[in-house]
């Protein structure tokens, strides 16, 4: 059905796909057994189809006006309405299924769903943009521990490590629309500082933050994340001392080599 069809593209499926099997590779290593990846999973994939229904829902107005026709709601293959309504149902579903778990699982996967909703609701056009990554990346490891028996809390160096993945992340993946947001009038966190000390700095500053995350993680325990974190170095060398797109595709590089030392790299997360 066409209307399926819209849904399924206004939700954002690959970032929603590809954050969910982050979330579930950590929650199966926190919890292999048990209801945790049984209700946590569907919840996690629930919530970020949430966030991305509700970003095409606050974005609608911004779209038409870029004349974004290949945006479901712009080109009126669905309405603003059953967007915003599929996506308060998902968010609904997600945070009982957390519930479901334990009180600490569905309070931190509330705060999460809270980060994203008011993110899209507005926080991306100001200058805290960057909190709202800080917190919805910073409580994964703190999500997946939640659902083991007992509910240990995650090691603070894996929370700062994700937090830092996640501001990290938000500099580098702005570096490209910088220019048009400024045109756009977006003021979120890589606009002011792009603004303010030049766009030069706003790919060191991402380098650096995704560089200081493979280090927390290195610091969570594994000899092994060490060649990570080395690996992350000597990119982020390359990527500083050289000139054009070198340290933002530095930055791509040493984000994906984070997530790799996340989900493969056996990382203690409690």
């Amino acid at each position: 059905m066409p209307i399926l069809k819209a849904l399924f593209r206004t939700c954002h499926p690959l970032p929603s796909l590809a954050v969910t099997a982050m979330f579930a590779a950590l929650i199966v290593q926190a919890a292999p057994q048990g209801l945790g990846p049984a209700a946590a999973v569907p919840a996690v994939l629930l919530g970020e189809m949430s966030i991305g229904w509700s970003n095409d829902y606050f974005d609608a107005a911004r779209d038409a006006m870029a004349g974004r026709t290949d945006k479901p709601i712009v080109s009126g293959a669905i309405s603003q309405r059953t967007v915003l309504i599929a996506g308060i149902v998902a968010v609904a579903a997600s945070v009982v299924l957390a519930f479901s778990i334990n009180t600490a699982c569905g309070t931190v996967d509330l705060i999460q769903m809270a980060a994203g909703w008011f993110y899209n609701a507005g926080l991306k056009i100001t200058p805290v943009s960057g909190v709202a990554y800080a917190v919805g990346f910073g409580l994964i490891p703190e999500f997946a521990t939640s659902t083991a028996p007992g509910v240990p809390a995650a090691r603070p160096a894996v929370v700062i490590a994700a937090a830092l993945l996640g501001v990290g992340g938000h500099l580098a993946n702005a570096l490209p629309d910088l220019e048009g947001d400024r045109i756009a009038g977006v003021r979120g966190l890589p606009n002011v500082l792009a603004d303010r000390f030049g766009v030069g700095a706003v790919r060191v500053i991402a380098v650096l933050l995704l560089l200081g995350a493979s280090g927390f993680l290195a610091l969570s325990g594994s000899p092994w994340l060490w060649l990570g974190f080395t690996l992350s170095a000597v990119l982020a060398w390359l990527g500083l001392s050289g000139e054009g797109r070198a340290p933002f595709l530095a930055a791509l590089a040493i984000a994906g080599v984070d997530v790799a030392m996340f989900v493969l790299g056996g990382v203690p997360l409690s």
